[in-house]
C-alpha cells in the first residue's frame, strides 16, 4: 500500500440513497422554517362598516372573549376576513359568496334568515357556525337533527319558538288585563312560522287576541308603530329579529310614545328602557359560539357538532318604564326576575 488507510467506494444504490436522504433532511428543514398558515374566519358584517367597530359591541366582543377562553388570539392564531352589508340584507347574499371564494376555512354567521340564508346559497361545503339561531333549526331544514347536524352547518338555538309563548304569558302576568296584542315582526328576516304556532297556542289559552304588523327594514318602524298606535291595541310583543336587536333604543322609544307595555326577546331593549324582555343572553351565546369555531379549526366535522342551547336565559323589567306607564308590576313577577332595573 502506496498510503496509508483507503478509499470508500460507494456504488450506484447506494449515493441514490444518500442523495434521498439529504434531499428528505432539506425538505423537512424548510417545511419547518416556513410559517404556517393561520386560519381565517368570513364574517358579514350585517351593519357595522369594519371589524374593529363591530368589535365595540357586547356580542362580537363576546366571540373574541370566548376565542381568547381557548388561548385564541386574532392576529396570531386566526384572522378575521370581513365584508359589510351596512344594513342592507340583501346585500348579503354577494358579500358572502365573495367570502366564500376567497377560500376562508370557516363562516360565522350572526343569526339565522337573512344571514345564514346568504351562507347556505353561498357554500355547502364550507363550515358554518350559528351564533344565535331564532328558527327551529329543524324544521326549517337546516340541520338534519339537533344532536346530528350532518351537514356544514351547526352553532346555537336561541330556542326561540319555545319562548315565543312564555313571553305572553309573562307579559299577561304583569298587564292582566290585556286582551288584545300587537305582534311586531319582520318577514323579510324570516317566516317565524314556529314562532306564530306557539304564540297563538298560547294567545287561547290567555284568551288574548293577536294582531300582526310587520316591517321589512329600520325605516319601517315609524310606520309601523303610528298602525299600532291606530288599531288601540293593549300591548305588544316582538319576536327574535335582528333588526330589534340593533335598534333597541329606537324600540323602546317607539314603543314609550305609544305609550304601550311591550315584551321584548332582548334584555338590550329593557336596557335602553323597554318595559320587559325575556330570553337567552346573546353576548354568552357568542362567547359559546367561540368553542365550536375552535373545534373546526382543529379538525372537527360541523356534521359531529350538536346544536346547543344558551346557558343563560334572564328575565329583565325595568321598573322606571313600568312608573311611566302607570303600571305596577306583581311582586309575583318581581322575583322571577333575574335583573330588575330601578
Amino acid at each position: 500500500m502506496t498510503q496509508m488507510g483507503y478509499r470508500m467506494r460507494l456504488n450506484p444504490t447506494s449515493l441514490k440513497c444518500v442523495a434521498v436522504l439529504i434531499l428528505l433532511t432539506v425538505t423537512v428543514l424548510a417545511a419547518a422554517q416556513q410559517p404556517s398558515r393561520i386560519p381565517r374566519i368570513g364574517y358579514v358584517l350585517p351593519t357595522a362598516p369594519t371589524w374593529a367597530q363591530a368589535s365595540l359591541s357586547q356580542t362580537v366582543h363576546g366571540f373574541i372573549l370566548g376565542m381568547r377562553d381557548h388561548g385564541y388570539e386574532e392576529g396570531r392564531d386566526f384572522l378575521m376576513e370581513t365584508r359589510s352589508a351596512l344594513g342592507h340584507p340583501e346585500r348579503m347574499a354577494d358579500l358572502t359568496a365573495e367570502l366564500v371564494r376567497l377560500d376562508v376555512d370557516l363562516l360565522l354567521v350572526p343569526v339565522c334568515g337573512a344571514p345564514l340564508n346568504a351562507a347556505r346559497k353561498a357554500t355547502t361545503s364550507t363550515p358554518i357556525v350559528v351564533a344565535t339561531c331564532n328558527d327551529d333549526m329543524v324544521e326549517t331544514g337546516i340541520v338534519k337533527s339537533l344532536r346530528h347536524p350532518g351537514g356544514n352547518i351547526t352553532g346555537l338555538s336561541k330556542l326561540t319558538p319555545e319562548l315565543a309563548s312564555k313571553r305572553l304569558s309573562l307579559l299577561k302576568q304583569t298587564v292582566p288585563l290585556i286582551s288584545r296584542v300587537a305582534v311586531l315582526w319582520n318577514p323579510a328576516y324570516s317566516d317565524f312560522k314556529a314562532d306564530w304556532r306557539e304564540l297563538n297556542v298560547a294567545a287561547v289559552r290567555l284568551d288574548v287576541k293577536l294582531e300582526s304588523f310587520e316591517f321589512r327594514d329600520a325605516d319601517d318602524l315609524e310606520t309601523a308603530f303610528a298602525a299600532i298606535r291606530g288599531a288601540h291595541v293593549d300591548a305588544l310583543i316582538t319576536f327574535s329579529d335582528l333588526l330589534t336587536y340593533v335598534h333597541a333604543e329606537r324600540l323602546a322609544a317607539l314603543a314609550a310614545s305609544a305609550h304601550l307595555p311591550a315584551m321584548y326577546a332582548f334584555r338590550e331593549i329593557p336596557d335602553a328602557g323597554g318595559l320587559m324582555s325575556y330570553g337567552p343572553n346573546i353576548p354568552d351565546m357568542w362567547r359559546q359560539s367561540a368553542d365550536y369555531v375552535v373545534k373546526i379549526l382543529n379538525g372537527t366535522k360541523p356534521a359531529d357538532l350538536a346544536i346547543e342551547q344558551p346557558r343563560r336565559f334572564e328575565l329583565v323589567v325595568n321598573l322606571k318604564t313600568a312608573k311611566a306607564l302607570m303600571l305596577t308590576v306583581p311582586e309575583s313577577l318581581l322575583v322571577q326576575a333575574d335583573d330588575v332595573i330601578r
